[in-house]
């Protein structure tokens, strides 16, 4: 089964899935307004993808790129793919976009009491089972702190001009990234 990426934009066939996708696979507190995601995807070094498997849309990812380093912000598949080992060859099609690069994602921290503490833990095995590996920083966006998966390392610098460049400086200064001692 061949996986596309293909760019989405506010006049794509599929927007209105991926948007009800988006609002549905994040919490409230882990989502930036739509609106800010698809204005901001019109940047050289910003991608909004939706997924395809055989030409059938399967999911989105959004990714944000700075010299060699990629942020995937975003992956989700659409409920119904689920399980299918869909989601690995998604994320493999996007490596191999980004090859040369070194990609990282922030990933919710495994908090015992959390009450979905087995889809952390599963999810983390998912991007284990796929290359990224855990690296010693935590990401704070807003009110919501992260732990980082990588495949290489990312230094919190980095991280913070991306940021700050991709949001702006007042908006920039409510994420940082921070070295776990």
């Amino acid at each position: 089964m061949k996986i596309t990426l293909r760019r989405i934009n506010l006049f794509s066939p599929d927007y209105p899935k991926i948007s009800r996708l988006y609002r549905t696979a994040f919490p409230a507190d882990e989502r930036a307004p739509m609106t800010v995601l698809t204005y901001k995807s019109g940047r050289d070094n910003v991608d909004f993808w939706g997924l395809y498997a055989n030409d059938e849309w399967i999911g989105l990812a959004y990714a944000i790129s700075e010299n060699d380093l990629t942020y995937l912000f975003y992956l989700a598949l659409a409920e119904d793919v689920r399980g299918k080992g869909l989601g690995s060859r998604a994320l493999q099609a996007l490596l191999r976009y980004y090859e040369g690069s070194r990609f990282y994602i922030a990933l919710e921290q495994l908090d015992p009491s959390a009450e979905n503490i087995e889809e952390r833990k599963r999810r983390r095995q998912f991007y284990l089972k796929n290359g990224l590996k855990p690296i010693k920083r935590t990401i704070r966006e807003a009110s919501v702190v992260y732990d980082v998966m990588s495949t290489g390392n990312v230094e919190p610098e980095e991280y913070n001009t991306m940021m700050r460049n991709y949001l702006g400086k007042r908006v920039g200064r409510l994420v940082s990234m921070d070295v776990v001692e």
